[in-house]
């Protein structure tokens, strides 16, 4: 022991020995001494060495490291004691160096053999330098210097080193030969000796033993089993010698190699594994370097650590292989994004079935690649496979093209197209679902899916598409047949339009009116078709009840197609530069010289047709009747872009256009053609009152022979004529040589001729326009919104005129008409409006006239003219204009009828004009359709301003006083009216098919009509319908009470029974006399009209004289106010002149309203009352007016039916009220009498049983088992069916688990199979076959649907829907459970059976979802199978449903002696809208009319 001065500090020289020599002696490889000596001094693995040679050259011998020595210096390490000293161990190898040309033992200065040599314990050798490493020796310079301390060591132990491994060309044996020799030399020192057994990781198990077994024969000596590849044991092998040395550090202890080597492997991976994570989190980027890796992690313990104990070089491959998964994982996202990119792909280049179906995938590469697109979705890359390139690195999205030669892109291919094929299926199936639902017509708005489902759950689409698809479609269906029950609702609301209109504009109804609103339109089905949707129902109520009370077109409920809007957008277009050229239209059709002809044709038709005229012309010059015009031709084919350019029309100014045809094909084309040109010229021109271009469609003729299909196109060339409203000019008969003849040519040129004489001539000179404010007259047309017709079909008259202008600055629904009216020129100002922006200045404003539009096609638009003309003033002229395509409409369509004949019947009460327009005619467009309207408005323009001035000044006068007698509303207190016509039941007679108004009305004005009116256009007819009015009619008071309209005797019509018309008579005359005392209304005045009467139309004596002109009624204080006769007339009795006045006092008197006049507009309003307050006064109202009825038989009166219709216009001789017949008086007589029969003789409904249902069944093969009767599959000792038990016991034991069992369709293929099968073997267990337990629980469905008979039999339906609807829970059990012993015995055994099964299920409800109500509703239609064709089965669907919900939760107490289960409160009472659903289907029951009532006059 080498003692240092600092006791604190031991120095400790320790020499390593072992095997050496020659490759002779010790083989190929050393035995680890270098080894175990660079492990222990340098123990980083960046510094040690695996590789350490003894073959020197003799210069490497003799240098500094060697230093012609066989012992090596490899240092000192420092070793940190326990006790806190510290220690030096200085290690030596002993060895023998071989010279590498003579692989001879180098020549020293100590000549001894090794074993003498590596005995000593003095060594010395004087400037010898640190061994490090092979590559040290010649490079010392390189490595660290360090020379051995004082040039002399003392030895104070030895390791001795034996190889334990297999070794190379040597023998273990002859190892310990040499290993005894040494040991045998060192011992003698008396120096401590551990034997370290080396490469004990390459251990050979026998040498180790015997190494053992040497070691323990020998005193005092350690065996240390080393590796110092893995850095085994090393440590502790030299600390065990040091303990030796120094035997106050203790007993060395020997731990066994494989428990060192365990904890070190440990320590390794633990060290590896953090320094994993730390690569993970650092390193996240595949092109970082190892070195900009190295430099970031050093000093981090993690890395340090790992790189101590294994070294940079295999962190550096852990940080390859990091990389190169990085790179990797980055690819791969790529090729994920674009395998998800490319089906998007695909489903944007083949988004059709048709094109990819029959398509290989090579093939659909090859289309890919050669579509213009291709760029935008692939890229093609120079160098292939694209994971192989830069690409990777590259933001492009594109997909690489060579992906697509992948198998994944193959697969996502053909997955692609069966993607296509399956959601063509899917949107099939959910196409025949929703037809499936749109069939079922009970499906209400708002009604729940869970109620619908039951209905549908057989349906083949059901069960095809998935449960999030049902509801999508149903939801879908639902929004659609919601939207269309609103939109039935609002229009409903529309014809309801009297029951509105009774209240001043921006009044708040009240609480009673909104109860009769709601009283009269609960009778409507499409009130009560949202009675699910009640609030949505109120809220479209109010919306509109606000918009009645406050019109405004920013409020107007159909949007952006209110007229006003659409008026102002027309008139801006069309009226925005009234001058810009007008001037060179004033034209004489004598100077016509030129005329420019369009040829249109297909397929060079055209062509020919141009030849052929110039072949007839001289010099582009044709003569028609003695006069030679100028032709320019322009040939276009039907196909041609000139056709539709914006240019050609302004630039060649064509006058006609000559349309040719020879197929069908041709034809369809001229006729797309034509309605082309006619939308592009108008809005082409730069003059917008250039004229119409006429069209002449010529058939070609056939030049062979005569074609079959000639008299085709000749009916259908002049059926496009008639709806084009142009000229056909038909081919020759027979045979012709060329297609086109001369006198087709001269045919067409004469209609050219025609309309351009026509349209120069209505051309007068340029008007003097006068001051824009100055306006002759002043007329409204009013239009509804929302009808099926174009503004500009109405406003066209006007429009279509040259002599319309625009109005005012800031009236963009106006215009003004400059025409001769009279004895002048008059200008007519015309405003167009809707009728709720028209209801402001209907009594505020002077208004000449009214032009009222309603379309034939809409009940509600009629209903709000009538509301809003029962409100206009009798002294203004109305002119009323029914709206529809053609005439055909009024001889096709009922409706149609009904409406232009309610129409023309208000025009002739009221002595207005009535006039049809029609959409598909041409003669319209011209103002002239109502020049004789303002020829009446021009006659009693002055009796209109006299009125308007009276009214105006009569309101000033009581303005402060009382309330005026006209409000200025044009609502006030109008009494709703009745939609129902009461009608008889004969009344099947329709008007005579010859004309769609009547008999004295003509489709075209006669010529003395003609002659009647001044017409600026001679020689031309229209279709206006107008009803002749003489001078006696104007200025009509209300008519005479109770005056029937005469009837003229007519041929082929029978005469009136005399005692019908002695009746008649009578009442006539019982309503002349009335008492002084008791006034009765007259027919058109009932006490809840709340309007001003004149006096005189009241029945009084001669003896009563008043100054009050008009009676008005109480107002809301219960005050009567009158008004004042302020022009001091005297009146007249009633008796004194036919319509109540003198003569002389007509030019003042007061106006009343058109609603006075007419039996129509009133009866509307009164029927509204009747209904409104026979449903308020209920039963005891019924009785007395029944009583009454009896003993006023046969009054004139407007209830009774045989004198006053609900038709008021049927009183002619097709009012089957005063027509005799005897077989219909037969009819009428059975029917009373059949009527008459006692209540209790007729058997109530509900006992008669519903009929048998028989549906076909769903089976495609003949079965001896399913669809026979139930009795025919059981025994009196089995009870229930085979297959039923076997299904039963299938579903208890797999499916009670299974999510919506009985709801979720099974697969009808395997239903199907499974009956199959057990027909043919009964014997078949369920559980050994590979089947859905939703396909076993359909199977079972379907055996109860197949049953002949229902298993509840049809007898007993109506005594358990009457069961359902006890409201006492316990009754209605117990009530069931007697009606359930009524079964037949089979039926009973088998409903028990089934009912106790579904009571199990309903138990598992947690799992299963399904509880006893939705059980009831899968299995009420199977087990009860209703007909849904009957409205009584819809009717009682809920009830039917409860019944079987009740059955399942009480089947204890129903089959088993239980008793009743506890059951929710919803449970307690029938369902809440059974009720409703049986109010829904019951026929609308009209109550009977009022009686009529008498008023008092104050005093």
């Amino acid at each position: 022991m080498a003692k240092n001065k600092d006791a604190r500090s031991l120095t400790f020289s320790v020499s390593v020995v072992g095997l050496s020599g020659t490759e002779k002696e010790k083989g190929n490889c050393g035995v680890g001494k270098s080894c175990l000596c660079n492990r222990y001094v340098r123990p980083d693995a960046d510094n040690y060495y695996s590789e350490h040679t003894s073959v020197l050259s003799t210069i490497d011998f003799g240098g500094r490291v060697v230093n012609n020595d066989h012992f090596l210096y490899w240092g000192e390490v420092n070793i940190r004691g326990e006790e806190g000293l510290d220690c030096k161990i200085q290690v030596i190898e002993q060895t023998e160096f071989i010279d590498d040309q003579t692989f001879l033992p180098h020549r020293s200065t100590n000549l001894q053999p090794y074993t003498k040599r590596a005995a000593a314990t003095k060594l010395q050798s004087a400037e010898k330098l640190m061994y490090i490493c092979t590559d040290q020796l010649g490079l010392e310079q390189d490595f660290d210097q360090r020379q051995m301390p004082d040039g002399k060591l003392s030895i104070d132990g030895f390791v001795l080193c034996v190889d334990v491994s297999k070794g190379c060309n040597r023998k273990f044996d002859d190892q310990m030969k040499f290993i005894s020799s040494l040991y045998s030399q060192i011992v003698k020192s008396k120096k401590p000796i551990v034997v370290a057994a080396s490469k004990c990781d390459e251990c050979v198990d026998q040498h180790l033993r015997e190494l053992q077994t040497f070691v323990a024969t020998k005193k005092n000596l350690i065996l240390i089993e080393t590796s110092a590849r893995f850095n085994v044991n090393i440590e502790h092998c030299f600390n065990a010698l040091i303990q030796q040395i120094d035997k106050t550090k203790g007993k060395p202890k020997t731990i066994p190699y494989l428990d060192a080597y365990k904890i070190q492997r440990q320590l390794v991976a633990s060290v590896t594994d953090r320094f994993e994570r730390l690569m993970v989190q650092t390193v996240r980027d595949y092109h970082i370097t190892w070195k900009t890796v190295a430099n970031n992690l050093k000093g981090q313990p993690d890395y340090d650590e790992f790189i101590t104990l294994e070294g940079s070089r295999k962190a550096c491959n852990m940080f390859t292989k990091h990389i190169a998964q990085l790179k990797q994982e980055h690819i791969k996202r790529r090729r994920e994004e674009y395998l998800v990119t490319l089906p998007k792909t695909l489903n944007n280049i083949f988004c059709s079935l048709e094109e990819v179906e029959h398509l290989s995938w090579p093939e659909a590469q090859s289309i890919i690649r050669n579509r213009s697109d291709f760029q935008c979705w692939f890229v093609m890359l120079d160098h292939t496979p694209w994971d192989e390139t830069d690409h990777i690195d590259n933001n492009d999205r594109r997909i690489p093209f060579d992906l697509l030669n992948t198998p994944d892109g193959e697969r996502i291919y053909y997955a692609h197209v069966q993607h296509l094929i399956s959601e063509k299926r899917r949107v099939e199936m959910k196409d025949r679902f929703k037809k499936t639902l749109e069939r079922v017509h009970f499906i209400s708005p708002g009604q729940a899916w869970e109620e619908v489902m039951c209905f549908v759950m057989e349906d083949e689409a059901y069960k095809y598409i998935t449960e999030s698809d049902r509801k999508d479609v149903y939801c879908k269906h639902q929004q659609e047949i919601v939207e269309k029950a609103k939109e039935d609702f609002q229009e409903m609301l529309f014809e309801h339009a009297e029951l509105f209109y009774d209240l001043d504009l921006n009044a708040t109804p009240s609480c009673d009116k909104m109860t009769e609103i709601h009283s009269v339109l609960n009778e409507e089905p499409r009130y009560r078709a949202l009675q699910k949707l009640a609030p949505d129902r109120e809220s479209l109520l109010l919306k509109h009840i606000g918009f009645v009370y406050h019109p405004t077109k920013e409020t107007c409920l159909s949007g952006q197609n209110c007229v006003d809007l659409k008026v102002e957008q027309v008139l801006a277009n069309r009226l925005a530069q009234v001058d810009h050229g007008r001037s060179n239209l004033y034209y004489s059709s004598a100077n016509i010289e030129k005329i420019n002809l369009c040829l249109l044709g297909k397929d060079g038709l055209s062509q020919e047709l141009a030849n052929e005229i110039r072949a007839q012309s001289t010099d582009d010059e044709y003569t028609v009747d003695g006069k030679i015009y100028e032709l320019e031709l322009l040939p276009v084919d039907v196909n041609s872009t000139l056709l539709f350019s914006h240019t050609w029309a302004a630039t060649f100014k064509p006058h006609g256009c000559f349309c040719v045809f020879n197929s069908m094909e041709s034809l369809n084309c001229i006729g797309d053609c034509i309605g082309r040109i006619r939308a592009e010229i108008p809005q082409n021109r730069r003059d917008q009152f250039g004229l119409p271009l006429p069209f002449i469609l010529i058939l070609s003729s056939q030049r062979d022979s005569v074609c079959k299909n000639i008299p085709i196109l000749r009916h259908q060339g002049q059926q496009l004529a008639n709806k084009l409203q142009c000229t056909f000019v038909d081919g020759p008969s027979g045979v012709f040589p060329r297609k086109f003849t001369e006198f087709q040519i001269k045919q067409g040129l004469r209609a050219v001729l025609e309309n351009m004489k026509h349209n120069f001539d209505v051309l007068a000179p340029l008007p003097c326009i006068k001051d824009m404010a100055e306006t002759d007259l002043r007329i409204v047309m009013s239009a509804m919104c929302w009808d099926p017709f174009s503004v500009d079909l109405i406003l066209s008259p006007f429009l279509d005129s040259h002599c319309c202008s625009a109005g005012q600055p800031g009236q963009s629904n106006t215009l003004i008409l400059d025409k001769i009216i009279g004895e002048g020129r008059k200008r007519i100002q015309v405003t167009i409006l809707s009728y709720h922006s028209a209801i402001g200045v209907r009594k505020d404003e002077l208004v000449h006239g009214y032009i009222l539009v309603y379309s034939a096609k809409r009940k509600a638009s009629m209903a709000t003219l009538r509301a809003f003309l029962a409100e206009v003033q009798d002294v203004i002229p109305v002119q009323m204009v029914a709206i529809t395509d053609s005439q055909a409409d009024f001889f096709e369509n009922d409706a149609i009828k009904e409406l232009m004949t309610e129409g023309e019947h208000i025009a002739t009460e009221i002595a207005a004009k009535f006039t049809a327009l029609y959409s598909l005619s041409q003669y319209h467009r011209q103002t002239e359709v109502f020049t004789p309207f303002f020829n009446e408005v021009l006659e009693k323009k002055p009796n209109i301003e006299k009125a308007f001035l009276l009214d105006s000044s009569s309101r000033d006068c009581t303005s402060g006083a009382s309330e005026d007698v006209f409000p200025t509303s044009p609502h006030s207190n109008l009494p709703a009216y009745n939609t129902y016509y009461l009608e008889s039941d004969d009344d099947n007679e329709a008007p005579p098919p010859y004309s769609p108004i009547g008999d004295d009305v003509q489709l075209l004005p006669t010529p003395s009509e003609r002659a009647k009116y001044r017409i600026d256009l001679e020689g031309n007819e229209y279709p206006v319908h107008s009803t002749p009015t003489g001078d006696q009619d104007r200025n009509h008071k209300v008519p005479p009470p109770v005056r029937p309209k005469p009837v003229h005797p007519k041929p082929n019509v029978k005469k009136l029974d005399p005692n019908l018309l002695k009746t008649i008579e009578a009442g006539m005359r019982s309503n002349r006399r009335v008492p002084r005392s008791q006034v009765p209304y007259t027919e058109d005045v009932e006490a809840s009209d709340n309007y001003a009467e004149p006096a005189d139309t009241l029945v009084r004596s001669r003896a009563f004289h008043n100054d009050d002109i008009y009676v008005v009624p109480e107002d809301t204080h219960s005050r009567l106010v009158k008004m004042k006769n302020s022009f001091g007339h005297s009146l007249h009795s009633a008796g004194d002149e036919e319509n109540g006045f003198d003569r002389k006092s007509q030019a003042v008197r007061r106006p009343s309203k058109y609603k006075h006049r007419s039996k129509i507009l009133i009866s509307k309003t009164k029927a509204y009352q009747r209904r409104f307050h026979s449903d308020s006064d209920g039963e005891d109202f019924c009785p007395a007016t029944q009583k009454k009825k009896k003993g006023r038989a046969h009054r004139g009166s407007e209830e009774d039916p045989l004198l006053s219709p609900a038709d008021q216009w049927k009183i002619g001789i097709d009012n089957p009220a005063i027509t005799s017949d005897p077989e219909q008086e037969d009819k009428k007589m059975k029917k009373k009498k059949t009527s008459k029969m006692p209540k209790d003789q007729k058997k109530p409904k509900s006992t008669k049983p519903p009929k048998p249902l028989y549906p076909p069944t769903r089976r495609t093969w003949d079965s001896n088992y399913f669809g026979v009767p139930l009795q025919n599959l059981v025994t009196p000792e089995h009870h229930i069916p085979l297959f039923v038990e076997k299904c039963v016991d299938y579903i208890e034991r797999t499916g009670l688990t299974t999510e919506g069992l009985y709801r979720v369709s099974g697969n009808k293929t395997d239903q199907d199979n499974l009956q199959k099968l057990f027909d043919q073997d009964h014997s078949i267990d369920l559980g050994q076959m590979d089947v859905a337990v939703n396909a076993v629980a359909g199977a079972l469905k379907a055996f109860f649907a197949d049953l002949p008979d229902p298993l509840i039999p049809y007898v007993l339906h109506p005594e358990l829907v009457e069961a359902a609807k006890i409201m006492d829970y316990i009754e209605r059990v117990q009530v069931l459970r007697e009606i359930v012993k009524k079964f037949p015995s089979i039926n009973y055994q088998v409903f028990k059976y089934i009912i106790t099964h579904l009571n199990r299920v309903s138990q598992h409800s947690k799992t299963t979802l399904m509880t006893a109500d939705n059980l009831s509703i899968c299995f009420w239609p199977t087990l009860m199978r209703p007909d849904f064709e009957n409205k009584d089965t819809l009717s009682t669907t809920k009830l039917n449903q409860a019944v079987i919900e009740t059955f399942i939760m009480q089947s204890d107490y129903f089959f088993h002696g239980g008793e009743i289960a506890e059951s929710s409160s919803s449970e307690g009472t029938p369902p809440a809208h059974c009720h409703n659903m049986v109010e829904t289907l019951l026929p609308l029951q009209l109550p009977p009319p009022l009686q009529p009532q008498q008023i008092h006059i104050a005093p």
